[in-house]
């Protein structure tokens, strides 16, 4: 019975995750061409044609329509199944590392985030201040709950404080590595959006782990470019998306970073 109900809750999660995929997929192909979210109605970009509210349910209408629109059989990119289920993947695994509470809840809003901006990222090499910004603010909402509930409006300032320290020192360390990587390689090493985005980590995650999201963001960045140039699949100078490296960066640390600062503090200052 126990099992049951485990596998139960977990699809449940799973469901709303993709569900939230769902969406993304809509913050993804509309924010970047200035497009509404509300209207038009889901439909084929192709034909046009509005879609049947059943061949929209997540992951399985992609399935049922063998990959293609009802109407004029035209192909739907495969991505809106892979992010439908990537959500659904981050809900359960979120949901698994820290069970009903408000961290679940808001790493399930900030790693969406994270989600729609790398794609984006990928697709434009742009990150939209419209939701690095709008990131931002659900980040000092979410300190500021989490404090107030943890110890009352004391707790509520600290962890509002603790949020932009985190703002304040992500713009510090990605300027100035843009400003060193700007010297070092002779061109513009980051865009503006990659500053704003770990400024909307920090907000979440406070400037402990923002330090560390923001050291693993550029040892990833750093190793899949130099692998993408060896195998000769993109050039030297040809401009590579910084977004999912610090997005990838920043999932990692808020599933493990206290645990890495924990061993670094032990290995480094066992006397503190």
């Amino acid at each position: 019975m126990e099992i049951f109900s485990v596998g139960l809750t977990t699809l449940i999660v799973f469901a709303l995750g993709a569900a939230v995929g769902s969406f993304l997929n809509v913050v993804i192909y509309r924010i970047p061409s200035g497009l509404s979210l509300l209207f038009p109605p889901s439909r084929c970009p192709h034909c046009l044609r509005k879609l049947k509210s059943y061949d929209n349910v997540p992951v399985l209408g992609w399935l049922w329509l063998k990959g293609r629109c009802r109407y004029c059989r035209s192909p739907i990119s495969v991505r809106y199944l892979l992010v439908e289920a990537a959500t659904g993947i981050l809900f359960v695994g979120v949901y698994g590392a820290f069970n009903l509470s408000l961290p679940t809840l808001g790493y399930w809003v900030l790693f969406s985030w994270l989600l729609a901006l790398s794609l984006i990222d990928l697709d434009t090499l742009t990150l939209p201040n419209s939701l690095t910004q709008s990131g931002l603010i659900a980040g000092f909402v979410y300190q500021t709950i989490a404090g107030g509930l943890a110890s009352g409006l004391s707790g509520a300032a600290a962890h509002l404080l603790a949020g932009v320290l985190g703002v304040v020192v992500g713009i510090w360390v990605f300027d100035t590595i843009t400003v060193l990587g700007s010297i070092a390689f002779g061109q513009t090493a980051m865009g503006g959006g990659d500053a704003k985005l770990t400024a909307m980590i920090g907000a979440w995650l406070g400037w402990k782990l923002t330090l560390l999201a923001g050291f693993m963001a550029c040892a990833i960045g750093a190793f899949a470019g130099g692998g993408a140039i060896a195998l000769g699949l993109i050039s030297r100078r040809q401009p590579m998306p910084f977004g999912p490296f610090l997005a990838l960066a920043a999932v990692l640390t808020a599933f493990f970073g206290e645990a890495l600062l924990s061993v670094y503090t032990r290995t480094f200052f066992p006397t503190l």
